[in-house]
């Protein structure tokens, strides 16, 4: 699934990296557990998170994971962005919950980590 259509299928908005939305990601992960995110060894994955802070995006960097998806109307601060922007990684806002989120995008096709 191209990033352009995870913002369409959740009604996101792709905050950073708007010259990534034609990449395609072809799994999805979700926590709220930066730990947990440390485990994930997967290319082409979606980190779906509300957790909206800077280590996140460090969490990512380290799992090679250069797409997240915040849940729940969290925002993404400048200095996110910045960072994310440094690293090449796309960032995408939408208003649902994470459980909403991962069900809707599995309905489109998304295929889970596990």
């Amino acid at each position: 699934m191209k990033i352009e259509e995870i913002c369409s299928v959740l009604n996101g908005e792709l905050v950073c990296g708007s010259d990534k939305s034609q990449r395609d990601v072809t799994h999805a992960f979700a926590s709220d557990l930066m730990s947990d995110v440390l485990t994930v060894n997967c290319s082409n994955l979606l980190l779906i998170t509300g957790l909206a802070n800077l280590q996140t995006i460090r969490t990512a960097e380290m799992s090679d994971i250069d797409c997240i998806l915040f849940v729940r109307n969290k925002s993404v601060t400048p200095e996110m962005k910045k960072l994310a922007e440094e690293l090449g990684m796309a960032l995408i806002t939408c208003p649902s919950t994470m459980f909403r989120a991962s069900g809707e995008l599995y309905r489109a096709g998304m295929k889970p980590l596990f």
